[in-house]
C-alpha cells in the first residue's frame, strides 16, 4: 500500500499549474506585475498549454470518479484551484516556471495513468 497517491498529487499540481498559466496574464496585467516573454509575445500558446494540462488533469479526475473514488475526484479540481491561486499569488514572476512544470506534470500523469 502506497503512502502517497502519486496520481492524485500529479493531477492536482498539473491542474493548478495549468490553471495558473491560463490565468496569469490577466492577473498580472490587472496588478501591473511583470510578465515573461511567452506571456507577453505568445499569450495564446501559453493559454493553450495551460488548458491542455487542465484537461488532462480533469480527465483523470473524471476517470477516478467513475472508478468509485468520488471524493478524491472532487478534490482534484478544488485543490488544483487552490494550488493555482498560491502559485500565482506567492511566486508572481516565478509562476512562469509553470511553463515547464505543467507539461511535465501532465506527461508524468499520463504515463502513470495509462502505463
Amino acid at each position: 500500500m502506497a503512502l502517497i497517491d502519486l496520481g492524485f498529487v500529479l493531477s492536482v499540481v498539473a491542474f493548478g499549474w495549468g490553471l495558473s498559466l491560463a490565468a496569469y496574464r490577466r492577473v498580472a496585467a490587472r496588478r501591473e506585475w511583470p510578465m515573461g516573454s511567452w506571456q507577453t509575445h505568445r499569450p495564446h500558446l501559453v493559454i493553450l498549454v495551460g488548458a491542455a494540462t487542465v484537461l488532462v488533469a480533469f480527465s483523470y479526475a473524471l476517470a477516478r470518479g467513475y472508478g468509485g473514488y468520488l471524493l478524491s475526484a472532487a478534490l482534484i479540481p478544488a485543490f488544483g484551484i487552490a494550488w493555482a491561486a498560491f502559485w500565482i499569488g506567492f511566486f508572481r514572476v516565478g509562476a512562469q516556471s509553470a511553463l515547464l512544470l505543467a507539461p511535465a506534470a501532465a506527461v508524468l500523469l499520463l504515463v502513470r495513468w495509462l502505463g
